[in-house]
């Protein structure tokens, strides 16, 4: 249970800071406009960072259903744990945009652009093509597993991986890059909880101007990180 309870906290975490910053760019009425893609994606690593260093030593961080995933294919993370693991990663997702729907209550009751309030809680494609979207976030979250396999110090060959403390600030600097170099067709959501526990909030919340939730598109950003993520737990196994 306490490994369930810090993914919680971690995730949520991780969504309030990295959620919050769009919020802050993209809400009318914030102090954060000018700040553009370059302070989301440098706050979405400072947001790792958080969420990874706070869970580390409780739950080994994974804060992200395709890192649990990818972690049991490749045999360091038992199959039992995952969908307690997914549970948590959702639930503490959801209470992270919560806090940031509570923080900017009067920029979001401001905002009448329903895009702007979506992009909040959860991801959008720059172009439409479900395809080549399934493609970016498979790449994207390939790159964040396969790296975080070799992060997690003494991976190779153990039985189990976990991200410690230490390994907070790699695992940051690898979403940063992420944000910058693969982050701009999808807006690189790399992770099934983050986009769908908000999105599900988005829908329940009772948002000023809220139009649609987008579920039409919101197989993409769960399907491809979980693809990226076992191609990466096979690319690893094969080259250790």
């Amino acid at each position: 249970m306490t490994s369930y309870i810090f993914e919680f906290i971690g995730t949520a975490m991780l969504i309030l800071i990295g959620n919050g910053v769009v919020a802050n760019v993209v809400l009318k009425g914030t102090k954060g406009a000018d700040a553009g893609w370059t302070g989301i994606s440098l706050a979405w690593g400072i947001a790792v960072f958080i969420g990874v260093f706070v869970s580390a030593d409780g739950s080994g961080a994974h804060l992200n259903p395709a890192v649990s995933i990818g972690l049991a294919t490749a045999g360091k993370f038992s199959w039992t744990m995952v969908p307690g693991y997914v549970v948590a990663q959702i639930l503490g997702a959801m209470m992270g945009n919560l806090l940031i729907w509570l923080t900017y209550k009067k920029q979001y009751d401001a905002t009448e652009d329903q895009g702007a309030l979506l992009a909040t809680f959860c991801t959008s494609p720059a172009i439409r093509s479900p395809g080549w979207n399934l493609v970016s976030e498979t790449i994207g979250t390939f790159v964040l597993v396969f790296g975080v396999f070799y992060i997690a110090g003494g991976a190779i060959g153990e039985e189990t991986i976990s991200l410690g403390s230490l390994d907070a600030l790699p695992v940051a600097l690898l979403v940063i890059g992420i944000g910058f170099g693969l982050g701009g067709t999808t807006g690189y959501a790399i992770n099934p909880a983050r986009d769908f526990g908000p999105r599900l909030l988005h829908a329940i919340l009772p948002l000023k101007n809220k139009g649609s939730s987008d579920w039409q598109y919101s197989w993409v950003p769960i399907i491809g990180p979980v693809l990226g993520a076992i191609l990466a737990a096979f690319a690893f196994t094969l080259l250790n």
